[in-house]
């Protein structure tokens, strides 16, 4: 297996599963709307058996497929293995859970029946610790990190829109918390996604990766909802390009208090590509438009929870948090 030069690993101790990709048959996306569908229709484009669990675009995707528009080259899925019951599908050796953390209290009755005896589930999620509802249903031992850098939305049934961007973090979970090194499970789960023409970096520590993830999604989900707009307009206007960095300081000092110190110049680089990027509406302000619960507890009561437990204030974040409080409609 080739490994490529891009991929940003050290070496460390770690669980080892040297047949994972020997072994690895089926793959299972749980949640398969703009980042599941996205990510999953890239493996069955590259030649793997994917099995989507869906919602409400089963009856579509059953009977059309997925049309992917994307920066990187748009393709059609006409043939897909749609399911509309956890229990109907086979056991999969890779499951990727997609599923908005709001969900979650779905985990137990869609993971079990999905799940080979030695697979590995891959949680593609955002907030502090999406792993740990995930190793509730299967077993830490069986539970993998992955954050996604992906600006991409569901613009109609079966129908997803990649507009930039598209690595994946990979880092195994451990429930203690400690960094878990590069194992090679990582490696080969790393290789098949990379194979199907993702952009993978491997982390040995998926609490620091999880922290830095939070710089970014702490200011622009929130403040694109209360706001009312794109990355775009948050980042032209001064006050607001202003209030992002500060929210991002407050997060990168209760990231160093949990003992995960983010180097300073990280600040400065997400501030240079959301600049950079294509206008973009995060997930949490289409959540907010659509009248569906916003993630606020995996992307904003966790980590505060987390600071005020080692000591450190965040005011405008917990200003922030309360504001989406008061619209989301889950309250």
């Amino acid at each position: 297996m080739c490994f490529s030069n891009h991929w940003e690993i050290a070496r460390a101790g770690g669980l080892c599963h040297d047949n994972f990709m020997k072994n690895c048959k089926r793959i299972a996306v749980i949640g398969s709307g703009a980042v599941g569908g996205y990510y999953g229709g890239l493996l069955q484009r590259a030649g793997c058996e994917v099995n989507f669990l869906l919602r409400s675009d089963y009856e579509h995707v059953r009977e059309h497929g997925f049309q992917i528009d994307s920066v990187n080259g748009d393709f059609v899925l006409p043939n897909v293995r749609a399911w509309h019951n956890a229990y109907d599908m086979p056991p999969c050796d890779l499951v990727l859970v997609a599923l908005k953390t709001t969900a979650n209290h779905l985990l137990p009755d869609l993971l079990p029946p999905v799940i080979a005896p030695d697979g590995v589930v891959l949680t593609l999620q955002n907030g502090l610790a999406p792993e740990a509802d995930v190793a509730a249903c299967v077993g830490a031992d069986k539970v993998m990190g992955g954050l996604c850098f992906i600006c991409s939305n569901r613009i109609g049934p079966g129908h997803i829109r990649h507009l930039d961007y598209g690595l994946i973090t990979l880092g195994e979970y451990r429930a203690d918390g400690l960094p878990s090194g590069i194992t090679a499970r990582m490696e080969q789960v790393g290789a098949l996604l990379e194979e199907a023409g993702n952009s993978i970096r491997l982390e040995p520590d998926l609490h620091l990766a999880r922290w830095k993830k939070l710089v970014w999604n702490i200011p622009y989900n929130g403040l694109s909802v209360v706001h009312n707009c794109l990355t775009d307009v948050l980042m032209r206007q001064p006050e607001t390009r202003a209030l992002c960095r500060t929210l991002m300081e407050e997060v990168s000092a209760a990231a160093a208090a949990c003992a995960r110190p983010i180097a300073p110049d990280f600040i400065e680089k997400m501030l240079s590509d959301t600049e950079g990027m294509s206008p973009y509406e995060p997930s949490m302000k289409i959540d907010y438009k659509l009248g569906r619960p916003m993630e606020l507890k995996a992307i904003y009561a966790d980590p505060l929870c987390a600071a005020r437990d080692a000591g450190v204030a965040m005011p405008e974040t917990e200003k922030l948090y309360r504001q989406l409080c008061e619209l989301n409609p889950a309250q």
